[in-house]
């Protein structure tokens, strides 16, 4: 990437302000999938939290049987 200049005028030669600019000016329905994507895990753990807590429960239970 070549060098570029900033607003001020100031020299940006990683060109990290148009990065910025492009990741800001990002259509919004490309940021929606990541949050639908993100609520798999979040199920996954919560069904194990789950089965942890039954197989516990069962071997307790089992145990005082």
């Amino acid at each position: 990437m070549a060098n570029t200049q900033g607003p001020q005028g100031n020299n940006d030669p990683a060109g990290s302000t148009q990065m910025f600019r492009a990741f800001v000016d990002e259509p919004q329905g490309r940021q929606q999938q990541p949050a639908a994507a993100s609520s798999g895990p979040r199920i996954g753990v919560i069904v194990g939290v789950v089965v942890a807590v039954a197989v516990v429960a069962a071997v307790i239970w089992l145990a005082l049987k």
